[in-house]
């Protein structure tokens, strides 16, 4: 089912994603994660804390999911929730007819990717001298100039996540999430840029990317040998 509403502050009418089912979005969600508790499973999904943790615990009953405690406690998904996962993408994905449109947008990001990987090793590894040492942020110049790179890259995945919310409801998060990062990473919050354990930059784009890789059924040992065009930050979207 697709949703309609309007662009902010423009007025037009917008066509969203068709909406996607609830139990496929927590295990999505623990594909993403890896292990999490409910809280981050549903914001990484777009979903309430008590209706993921709901269906955390009936994927539990069903096998899918597993909670896991110790240092870092949460739920992860069982080898049959993986299954289980991809069977439910593949379906949704045949279902709402999305498939070429994620194709279409895991090209555009397949050509982002190389400068926001590149912008993200800047940001914590400097060049001095021909080699490479840690960036202890000292020099304001050399920060403010990776910022801009990112902050340029970004402007170009906005309508990529656009474009993959006009296809599945599911992506919608995606926008925000990366637009609030780099709000945070340019008002001075600069954790925000590659720190694991936040939903920065760095980790909500590699979220983007495995979704991606997931929904289109590949892997990133497949992916490497596809070539991707390296276009720098500044360049416009081909």
């Amino acid at each position: 089912e697709s949703v309609r509403g309007l662009h902010r502050g423009t007025g037009t009418v917008a066509t969203m994603g068709r909406r996607s089912d609830p139990r496929l979005l927590v295990l999505h969600g623990l594909r993403l994660k890896g292990v999490a508790a409910a809280d981050v499973v549903a914001d990484a999904v777009g979903l309430e804390p008590a209706q993921a943790e709901t269906l955390l615990r009936a994927a539990g009953v069903e096998g899918f999911a597993i909670h896991r405690d110790g240092l870092l406690p949460g739920w992860a998904l069982t080898p049959a929730g993986r299954s289980e996962h991809e069977r439910l993408l593949a379906r949704e994905a045949d279902a709402a007819r999305a498939r070429p449109t994620v194709e279409d947008a895991y090209g555009r990001f397949r050509r982002l990717n190389p400068g926001v990987l590149d912008a993200c090793s800047r940001w914590q590894v400097r060049d001095v001298g021909g080699r490479p040492v840690r960036n202890d942020h000292a020099d304001a110049a050399y920060d403010r100039a990776v910022v801009r790179d990112l902050t340029a890259l970004h402007a170009r995945a906005a309508p990529v996540c656009a474009q993959l919310s006009d296809a599945l409801d599911r992506y919608r998060p995606y926008g925000r999430r990366l637009g609030f990062a780099i709000e945070r990473v340019r008002a001075g919050d600069t954790d925000y840029f590659t720190k694991p354990v936040l939903p920065s930059y760095h980790t909500v784009w590699f979220e983007l990317h495995e979704d991606l890789l997931a929904t289109l059924g590949l892997d990133r040992s497949a992916e490497a040998l596809v070539p991707a065009d390296t276009a720098h930050p500044a360049e416009g979207a081909s």
